[in-house]
């Protein structure tokens, strides 16, 4: 039994032995791994750590706080020598210590409440400030240059009104415009209603040769327009002028015109047919009203006195063919019918008889032509300009006449 039991325990310690054997071979060959990987990881490491010393380096200044890497302590840098690569720390008892610049590091100023580094917004602010956000202005338009005619300088302001529907006009309400057929800017005032409740329905400033809604008038309001005042002052801008009487006028509107259609007729400011209100004779209407009789009496049976004798002014009579010749362009007043003919067919030949008439007229120096081409998309204007300021650059040319023409014509005058 001894030995059978000597030959089992045998067995046992070999096998114990094998195991042994086959875990150590195991251990060893992770021993292997793990030193292989980290002989791959520290040339890595020391790269890493000598990219973090160039950039210590690099960004590294006096003032900084730094640490030391190789010992203990650290402080402020207060000097640098760069042809030696050394800082120079004082540390917190005064003294300052010579360092190489790799065996330092630079410090961030860390909050001692929350441990996070702290934000230097200083630079940012002051930056903001020397730079201040542009202001973006909206650019504007330029003016449009002032139309002056030959006639404006007689004053003549005019109200127009139009229904708004014409087919209702026991229901309609009206536009009323306001045009000023002269040179002259005109500030304006019309004031209307009985003489305790008197309001300004417009008030503004209107400049030379314009039309201008005004205001609206409804049915309802009709009624106080029967008594409608009128304020204007008359002036120019920039230049001399002669004086012009301030109107003061107290007209009554015969509102039972608005009523009827003949009352609305087509003039020479609108192509719409509209209700016309003279504003310089209805001033002068009243001015004849304002005479009493005894003024009327005492100027009959004044003896007139006889004036003092002048110098008569002879007027010399204008040579023939000096008189405003007028040419309709308008295409059906050049052919009976358009058929066949195209829009461009048919500004050719506006654009030849314009031609043929100053071609006509060449010799007769000071000899006025007015080229009525209507107002439209202004498509045939645009060409007769066009013409005048390159082939035709000698004759003078405006706008005729727009208390006859309105912004429809041309006049052009022989040079």
């Amino acid at each position: 039994m001894s030995v059978r039991s000597s030959v089992g325990s045998l067995s046992l310690v070999i096998v114990v032995i094998d195991i042994f054997r086959a875990v150590g071979a195991k251990l060893l060959q992770q021993v292997v791994c793990l030193r292989h990987a980290e002989s791959m990881v520290e040339p890595t490491i020391i790269k890493l750590n000598r990219k973090l010393k160039i950039v210590n380096y690099i960004i590294m200044k006096i003032g900084d706080t730094v640490r030391f890497l190789n010992s203990i302590g650290g402080g402020r840098v207060t000097r640098i020598d760069d042809k030696k690569s050394l800082v120079y720390v004082e540390d917190e008892d005064g003294f300052e210590v010579p360092a190489l610049m790799r065996e330092v590091v630079v410090i961030q100023n860390v909050s001692e409440t929350t441990n996070i580094p702290k934000k230097d917004f200083g630079s940012k602010n002051e930056e903001v400030q020397a730079k201040p956000m542009p202001v973006y202005t909206e650019p504007q338009p330029e003016p449009e240059p002032i139309v002056e005619t030959p006639e404006g300088d007689t004053l003549n302001a005019v109200l127009a009104f139009f229904p708004v529907d014409i087919k209702q006009l026991q229901t309609t309400s009206y536009e009323c415009y306001l045009v000023n057929d002269s040179n002259y800017f005109l500030f304006y005032n019309f004031v209307i209603g009985a003489k305790d409740a008197r309001k300004s329905v417009a008030n503004g400033r209107i400049e030379p040769n314009t039309q201008e809604l005004i205001a609206r008038v409804s049915k309802d309001d009709l009624n106080d327009w029967e008594h409608l005042q009128a304020q204007i002052i008359a002036f120019k801008e920039g230049k001399a002028y002669s004086r012009q009487s301030v109107i003061d006028a107290h007209i009554r509107l015969n509102t039972v015109k608005f009523y009827k259609l003949h009352s609305f007729a087509e003039n020479e400011y609108f192509d719409e047919p509209s209700l016309l209100v003279d504003l310089i004779a209805e001033k002068e209407k009243q001015t004849l009203a304002e005479v009493s009789p005894e003024e009327i009496k005492k100027a009959l049976y004044t003896k007139e006195e006889k004036p003092r004798q002048r110098p008569r002014v002879v007027k010399k009579e204008q040579p023939e063919g000096k008189n405003v010749i007028e040419v309709d362009l308008h295409i059906s007043q050049l052919v009976d019918s358009t058929a066949g003919m195209n829009n461009a067919d048919m500004l050719q030949l506006q654009l030849d008889k314009f031609h043929a008439v100053l071609d006509e007229n060449r010799n007769k120096k000071g000899q006025k032509i007015v080229f009525i081409h209507g107002k439209g998309e202004g498509v045939l204007r645009k060409e007769i300009e066009k013409q005048l300021k390159t082939k035709y650059k000698h004759y003078y040319f405006q706008d005729a006449s727009f208390r006859e023409y309105g912004f429809g014509a041309t006049m052009v005058t022989i040079k």
